[in-house]
């Protein structure tokens, strides 16, 4: 499932073709995704000025003139694809097509079928059901290493399970949480509440500093991940533990052939990946 990362990098990429022009015309070639699109879907986003693009979380955020919001998430295998207007017939998995009045098509691909698209108004945004309860944007400035030190207060989880919960902090995800904890030498299977506040800030550093790198990389293409304008993410290039079990992780004098090297471990059913000898 795309990450903070990915969700922000087909932001951005759709915000250079959406904002500031008009949806022409929406079509939709099925009745819903994950749930069912809202009552006349099509014909409320014909016509509608699109001001910004944007993201909370892992959802998309256009809002609209008349105060109309798309909230849109992508599920799985989702993507949202940048091209001019077709000249053939559909794909099996495109579900719907955005045309703007620069004749810009953009179409929803998703062959899983996980993703969702929902209509809202602005002021009704932050209570909407998918994004109600959602914790502060690791990227914020309002996201210090106070309020994070205060998330994991007492919390009696292992420190990988606290950070994925969203409403602890948003748009965290598996990937990246390995990653930061790795950075910040912190063992995943340590329970949030022994966090000092010494290891808080290193760890607040690192979850900053990964998820600016890949959204600077433009996410990371595992399986599913396409950038709108159709180039693959890098980031998984720069991976230092996930995925890399039995791999010596960067800047490490573990010996492979006594710690094994990066371990996998499964936690409330993800897979964690860590260095047993760095991460305490």
């Amino acid at each position: 499932m795309p990450e903070l990362p990915e969700v922000e990098t087909v932001a951005r990429g759709l915000a250079r073709v959406w904002e500031g022009r008009r949806f022409a015309s929406v079509t939709c070639r099925r009745d819903g995704l994950r749930q069912p699109f809202p009552e006349r879907f099509a014909e409320r986003l014909t016509g509608r000025a699109i001001a910004t693009v944007g993201r909370r979380a892992k959802y998309l955020v256009v809002r609209m003139d008349g105060g109309l919001v798309l909230l849109g998430h992508l599920g799985m295998s989702g993507r949202m694809v940048i091209g001019p207007l077709r000249n053939t017939p559909p794909g099996p998995h495109d579900h719907v097509e955005f045309v703007t009045d620069q004749g810009v098509a953009v179409t929803f691909t998703d062959p899983r079928r996980f993703g969702l698209l929902d209509l809202c108004q602005a002021e009704g945004l932050a209570a909407h059901p998918l994004l109600a309860g959602l914790g502060p944007e690791p990227l914020d400035e309002s996201f210090t290493t106070t309020v994070l030190a205060a998330a994991l207060d007492g919390k009696r989880t292992p420190i990988k399970s606290a950070l994925l919960d969203q409403r602890l902090v948003a748009g965290l995800g598996n990937i990246y949480v390995s990653e930061a904890l790795f950075r910040s030498a912190i063992d995943p299977t340590r329970m949030a509440a022994t966090v000092t506040m010494t290891e808080v800030v290193p760890l607040h550093r690192a979850i900053q500093t990964v998820l600016r790198e890949a959204i600077a990389s433009g996410g990371s293409t595992l399986r599913d991940h396409v950038r709108p304008d159709g180039e693959l993410g890098y980031f998984q290039h720069s991976f230092a533990v996930y995925g890399r079990d039995g791999e010596a992780c960067p800047g490490c004098d573990c010996d492979r052939a006594v710690t094994g090297g990066v371990q996998r471990i499964v936690q409330a059913g993800r897979s964690t990946f860590y260095c047993a000898k760095r991460q305490r």
